[in-house]
C-alpha cells in the first residue's frame, strides 16, 4: 500500500507483538500532523480534526493488540481515522460545512442578516499544523497534488460529497490508495468503490474546476508581494489601494455572515460601507491552508483597545486576488489562537 508520503513501512517483523508504549509514542509523533490533516479534509473543522486525531490515537491504543506487523501502521491509522471522521459525519448535525449557502445569490451593497452561527462554516488550517508537503510524491492513483488538496477552494468543494463518496476520494485521489485497498476500509467490491469514484469525480468537476489551482502550487514572489501590500492596505486605511488588488471577478466570503459578494464594484462597496466601524487596523502575516493569510486587530473608537477581528485567507492568481475569505466575529477572533496569534498585536 502506499500513500501520498511513499509507501507505508511496516513496524517489526510479521506475527510479533510491535507496539509498546514507546513504540507508539514514536508512531504517534511521525504520523499525528497526516491524520489531523486527514481528518480536516474530512470534516472541514479544526477543532473537530484535533478531536477526531485524539480519538484516532487512543482507538489505535486499545486496539495495539491486534496490529500484528504484517500490515503498514500508517494504513492502519488512516482506517481507524477514516471511520472514525464517517461516525462523527453521521452523529452531526450537518454533514458539511460551507463557505457560502447554497444557491444563494452573490449580494449587493450593504450585510443586514447578521452571523448566522447556526450554520456549519468551513475553518482555515494553520501552516504550522501542516505536515512536511514539499517533497510529497502521491500514490499512482492520486489525481491532486499535495499543495492543491490543502487549498480552502478544495476543501470546500468536497465538503458538498457524500461522507463515503467523500472518504473514497480522499483515499483514492489525494492519499493514492488503490480501489481495492479503499473497498477494504470502506466496505463493498472495487467495482463499488469505482462507482463511489466516478459520481464523486463528477461532482468535483461541476464544483472545484480542474487545473485550476496548478498555476498556484507552489509559493512565489509575486504572492509575497501581494501580501505586503494587502497588510499595507489595511495598516494606511486605504480602501481604494485594497480594491485595486482584486481581479474584475474577485470572490469575497465572510463566514459567519450569509451574504457573499462577486466582482469588484460590489467587495469595493460592501468593504466601503463597513470600513470606518474602527478608528484603524494592524495586520500580522500567518499561513492557512498553503495560502496567504492575515490576522487583522480593530482598534475600538470609544475604548480604543486593540482586539483581534478577523482572519482573511488569500487566493492569489496573475498578481492579484482571485478569492478573499474574511472570517469576521464572532468567528474570526476564535481561530486567533490556532493560528499562533496573540490577543494583541505586535508593536514591531
Amino acid at each position: 500500500m502506499t500513500d501520498a508520503t511513499g509507501p507505508l513501512e511496516p513496524l517489526g517483523r510479521p506475527g510479533q507483538p510491535v507496539l509498546d508504549r514507546l513504540a507508539f509514542e514514536r508512531l504517534s509523533a511521525a504520523h499525528r500532523r497526516a491524520l489531523k490533516l486527514h481528518c480536516y479534509r474530512m470534516m472541514g473543522s479544526l477543532n473537530e480534526a484535533d478531536d477526531l486525531v485524539q480519538e484516532t490515537f487512543l482507538k489505535a491504543w486499545r486496539a495495539r493488540s491486534q496490529f500484528d506487523g504484517r500490515g503498514s501502521a500508517r494504513g492502519w491509522l488512516y482506517a481507524i481515522a477514516t471511520k472514525s471522521c464517517l461516525n462523527a459525519i453521521k452523529a452531526r448535525s450537518s454533514a458539511r460545512r460551507i463557505l457560502e449557502q447554497p444557491r444563494r445569490p452573490p449580494s449587493e451593497g450593504e450585510a443586514t442578516g447578521g452571523p448566522a452561527t447556526e450554520l456549519a462554516w468551513l475553518e482555515p488550517y494553520p501552516d504550522a499544523e501542516l505536515p512536511d508537503i514539499a517533497d510529497d510524491r502521491p500514490g499512482p492513483e492520486a489525481r491532486y497534488e499535495a499543495r492543491e488538496a490543502v487549498r480552502l477552494a478544495f476543501v470546500a468543494a468536497i465538503q458538498f460529497l457524500p461522507p463515503r463518496q467523500r472518504a473514497a476520494l480522499l483515499l483514492c485521489d489525494v492519499l493514492g490508495w488503490s480501489a481495492i485497498e479503499t473497498a477494504q476500509l470502506l466496505g463493498g467490491s472495487t467495482a463499488s468503490i469505482n462507482s463511489v469514484l466516478q459520481r464523486a469525480r463528477a461532482t468535483m468537476g461541476n464544483r472545484y474546476l480542474q487545473g485550476r489551482a496548478t498555476q498556484w502550487l507552489q509559493p512565489s514572489a509575486d504572492e509575497g508581494v501581494l501580501l505586503e501590500r494587502y497588510m499595507q492596505a489595511w495598516q494606511a486605511d486605504n480602501l481604494d489601494g485594497l480594491v485595486e488588488l482584486l481581479r474584475d471577478d474577485a470572490i469575497y466570503h465572510m463566514p459567519p455572515w450569509r451574504e457573499w459578494y462577486r466582482g469588484r464594484p460590489a467587495i469595493g462597496a460592501f468593504l466601503g460601507s463597513v470600513w470606518s466601524n474602527f478608528a484603524g487596523y494592524r495586520a500580522a502575516a500567518v499561513g492557512a491552508n498553503t495560502q496567504p493569510a492575515v490576522g487583522v486587530y480593530a482598534l475600538g473608537r470609544h475604548d480604543s483597545k486593540w482586539r483581534p477581528h478577523s482572519l482573511h485567507v488569500i487566493e492569489p492568481a496573475g498578481g492579484n486576488i482571485a478569492s478573499l475569505t474574511i472570517y469576521v466575529p464572532p468567528l474570526g477572533p476564535s481561530l486567533f489562537a490556532a493560528f499562533g496569534l496573540p490577543p494583541e498585536p505586535v508593536v514591531s
